[in-house]
């Protein structure tokens, strides 16, 4: 009897040693951001820095072994971060908590050294692992740190598509070089695997299948990464996705969501992991009210930028419309001078600029920041892809098939003309199409200019979303001073678009969205 109680009780222990022995390791994440902070961005779609970050430190004091991990293209979008080169961001970073992130291709928008300069300032590192200077092959960024949490070692170490190099302006990179991520991968993985109990990897590397390296791909070729944080490919991975025993998080992009992967560790050894996506609601019942201090630092920010917005950057020959009549639904000369200074930054055959993008006038004379983040003030990049001819043929369809109604889609264009019939019926109203004053064909590829928004199929451009990326530059503002300051106004008179019928147009009210 006495031997059989001991036995019960020393199965007790080893059964409670066990179970003290399990902890959970909770990773929160973001991609993606694009500047994105304030709950008013996106139009009220972003669920706000401050909110995150409290929701997180909820958790945080909970449990401590918790994780905040950014997955890149962070430090450029919005007009409030982007006009000051990244460094409004940093205490808004650095108040939140974060605990790594990598590089993402936005990241290098204002130069290579900028971003070094701005991996300084944050309190929490930049990694990468296959981010190396051309001069001497180190490492531009720490490529991994090991963290200790509650008995858990975790191993992180960050990743950069090699899309880098010409998914920014490839003049902010020229002092560096982008390995392959794979081997790079597995060269972490054999340092610290044996000595952590999780390896994690955060990357900027995307699930596109038009892209060489994907972390999919990564987590197919290498053995030992448990978790990779996503990001690039903008894809709201709801639960994850399980590669190779290698779970794939990611949770779109802007902030709509904030990602939680949960890791379940007993005597150094996983037992489970899951994955999910966290909307605004979901983090407001974690933590109900925002971060003060944030939302503090966010009035300082928000101060300081609008001294900075006064800044002349350009000056224009003569005022130019953005009337939402006269834009959605007509060609424009500020729709045209958009296009043409796309065409111009992208080097490309053809460019589009949408009607819906253009949200104020372009004033006469000397041109501010304000003004040309006023005329673009959503943060988007312009992109550079391929296309086929009979692409731009169904594109140009899209753009106006709802004549006469207006249309944020209706696009403005430079390096082509076209001529269309709103009486026929839709999809069925493009006649005559040129291309550098030739006929449009349809089986040849072509290099176009288009905003991200558009391959991201927005205004229901679906035909757009699997071009090919070729190139990828600033953003729109930015690119629009440039083209003002280098060539000016001339050439943007309207008569590239040819309306061969007219037919009654509806009473529209000039507001909204």
């Amino acid at each position: 009897m006495v031997k059989k109680f001991f036995g019960v009780l020393i199965a007790l222990l080893i059964l409670n040693v066990s179970i003290c022995a399990a902890a959970e390791l909770i990773i929160f994440h973001t991609n993606d951001m694009h500047a994105r902070v304030q709950t008013s961005d996106d139009s009220g779609k972003s669920i706000g820095l401050a909110e995150m970050a409290a929701a997180v430190k909820a958790v945080k004091a909970k449990n401590p072994a918790t994780l905040w991990l950014d997955a890149g293209d962070t430090f450029h979008g919005m007009p409030m971060i982007t006009i000051s080169r990244g460094e409004n961001l940093v205490p808004l970073l650095n108040e939140a908590g974060l605990d790594a992130m990598t590089a993402g291709n936005h990241d290098f928008n204002y130069g290579s050294a900028q971003l070094e300069r701005l991996a300084k300032q944050i309190k929490f590192p930049i990694l990468d692992a296959n981010v190396v200077r051309k001069s001497n092959g180190k490492y531009v960024f720490k490529p991994y740190k090991i963290f200790k949490l509650n008995g858990i070692k975790v191993g992180v170490f960050g990743l950069s598509t090699p899309e880098c190099a010409f998914k920014t302006n490839p003049a902010n990179v020229t002092t560096i070089e982008f390995l392959n991520p794979v081997e790079a991968a597995q060269i972490m993985i054999k340092k610290l695997r044996p000595k952590c109990d999780v390896l994690i990897a955060v990357m900027h590397m995307g699930v596109d299948a038009s892209s060489e390296f994907t972390s999919e791909r990564i987590a197919r070729e290498t053995n030992g990464i448990d978790l990779i944080v996503d990001g690039h490919s903008h894809t709201a991975l709801a639960d994850g996705e399980l590669v190779n025993d290698t779970l794939i998080v990611q949770t779109g992009w802007h902030e709509y969501r904030l990602g939680r992967a949960t890791i379940e560790v007993d005597n150094h050894k996983i037992i489970s992991k899951k994955a999910e996506l966290l909307d605004a609601d979901d983090v407001k019942a974690i933590a109900p009210t925002p971060d003060k201090k944030i939302l503090a630092t966010l009035a300082e920010v928000n101060a300081k930028a609008e001294k900075l917005l006064d800044e002349v950057v350009a000056h224009s020959d003569k005022h130019l419309s953005s009337n939402r009549l006269l834009v959605r639904r007509n060609e424009s000369e500020l729709g045209n001078l958009a296009a043409d200074a796309f065409r111009w930054a992208a080097k490309s055959d053809v460019a589009i600029a949408n009607g819906g993008g253009l949200r104020d006038d372009l004033p006469e004379g000397d041109v501010k920041k304000r003004n040309t983040m006023a005329i673009f003030p959503f943060g988007n990049t312009l992109r550079v892809a391929e296309i086929q001819g009979k692409t731009i043929r169904a594109m140009l369809e899209h753009s106006v098939e709802y004549y006469p109604a207006s249309f944020g889609g209706f696009l403005n264009v430079s390096g082509m003309k076209f001529s269309y019939d709103p009486s026929k019926p839709a999809k069925h109203r493009v006649e005559e199409i040129l291309i550098g004053g030739q006929p449009l064909n349809a089986d040849k590829i072509y290099t176009i200019a288009l905003v991200d928004f558009q391959t991201s199929g927005g205004d229901d451009y679906n035909m757009l979303t699997n071009l090919k990326i070729t190139g990828e530059l600033g953003t729109c503002d930015e690119i629009l001073a440039d083209y003002l300051n280098e060539v000016g106004m001339n050439g943007i008179e309207v008569g590239r678009i040819t309306r061969l019928v007219e037919v009654p147009i509806p009473d529209e009210k000039a507001d909204g969205e």
